[in-house]
């Protein structure tokens, strides 16, 4: 992402014009929304209809340009407790209706001041329903948003966009990741150590492991298996992050060194498609991804529909209708979008381990998911120090 920023215009009666330009020819114009200047990054869309805050702080959104789907955004403002991150991740913000005045008790700021204070370049004004309709069709692409002296003819914007490097390909969960280790202590009395390994985890999530009396030591993607069972953990995590798996070797080969072990495991969204690499499985780039809090997902283990909140361009290549052997024994598919048939859960079968495709922490979401983290606890306790097997 490059990002030049010329100061706040969107507050004031008459906002510069603003592009949005898209790599097929595509163009978009509005008005400037946040930071004016320009900015790079895979156009997709949110469908979440609240929760832009937790949106925006994700790290799984680094190098994206986010469409909200939602008509009105900016109407609760910006606090400073529901960040998921130290920072805005990314790289360009798109909406219809921005709200002119935040009306919340807990807000401290405007959405607008967030995205100028941190140089996060956007635009409003645009029919966003016509640019969702038309990523549904094209799939995601890359964009870019220009606005004030950075706006140039149609031809040259477009031909910017079309320099920028694809998502496919890209490695980017180590730009995201923490550079030093740290430790979420458990809430009440520790019962459990676990080890995650951060490839751009959300705060949230160590949160509600520690509510269940987990001691979360949250490890660089970086991280070696010396360091995780340095601290003797009794479950391994693997957590969200950006880019493309199929470039995570680093990370696919860590997680092949704990399921070695057979320590109890979990892993979520970047998690689940690095389990998949490592049992073997392809990933491959969905057309238009999976992105909101609204996303239904069949536990097959159960039956149950829940509705969930995701953040994935890719997805793992695992046949839904059988169990398959692999080198760590038997795996099947225990997750499944109803939207569309998506592999969003993987279930070890002859060790403790699992994985799902969404994020069960609910930071932006619906509590569904929540059960997950009780079945990490239930994995741990019933394999007792197995963490701590050389």
């Amino acid at each position: 992402m490059t990002t030049s920023t010329q100061g706040n215009a969107s507050k004031r009666k008459g906002a510069p014009p603003a592009v949005l330009v898209l790599e097929d020819g595509r163009v978009f114009r509005g008005r400037a929304y946040g930071a004016v200047g320009e900015t790079f990054g895979e156009a997709v869309f949110s469908t979440g209809m609240t929760g832009y805050q937790e949106t925006l702080t994700d790290p799984s959104y680094d190098r994206q340009i986010v469409v909200a789907t939602a008509p009105q955004i900016g109407n609760t403002g910006w606090n400073e407790e529901d960040d998921e991150s130290s920072r805005i991740w990314v790289s360009g913000y798109v909406v219809r209706d921005p709200a002119r005045v935040p009306s919340n008790w807990r807000a401290t700021r405007s959405l607008d001041d967030a995205l100028v204070d941190q140089g996060v370049v956007g635009i409003s004004g645009i029919d966003t329903r016509a640019l969702t309709r038309h990523l549904r069709e094209r799939g995601s692409m890359r964009s870019g948003i220009f606005s004030g002296e950075a706006i140039a003819t149609d031809a040259e914007l477009v031909a910017r966009v079309q320099a920028q490097p694809h998502m496919k390909g890209a490695s980017l969960y180590e730009e995201v990741a923490t550079k030093e280790a740290y430790v979420v202590p458990a809430v009440g009395e520790k019962k459990f150590t676990v080890a995650a390994i951060d490839l751009g985890i959300k705060g949230m999530t160590p949160y509600r492991m520690a509510e269940r009396g987990i001691e979360v030591h949250v490890l660089p993607a970086t991280a070696t298996e010396d360091d995780i069972y340095a601290i003797a953990p009794d479950g391994v995590f693997f957590s969200n992050g950006p880019g493309d798996p199929a470039t995570a070797d680093g990370p696919v080969a860590l997680m092949t060194a704990v399921l070695k072990r057979r320590t109890p495991l979990f892993g979520i969204c970047f998690g689940n498609q690095i389990l998949g690499r490592a049992l073997g499985f392809g990933t491959y780039k969905l057309k238009y991804g999976h992105r909101g809090i609204n996303q239904p997902v069949q536990d097959r283990t159960t039956g149950k529909v829940e509705v969930t909140a995701h953040n994935h361009g890719f997805a793992v290549d695992a046949p839904l209708d059988q169990v398959t052997e692999t080198p760590f024994g038997r795996v099947e598919v225990s997750h499944v979008c109803l939207n569309d048939n998506v592999v969003e859960g993987l279930q070890l079968l002859d060790q403790p381990g699992f994985s799902v495709q969404y994020h069960p922490e609910a930071a932006a979401g619906p509590h569904d998911a929540a059960y997950l983290f009780d079945r990490f606890t239930s994995l741990m306790s019933t394999v007792p120090m197995e963490g701590q097997r050389a």
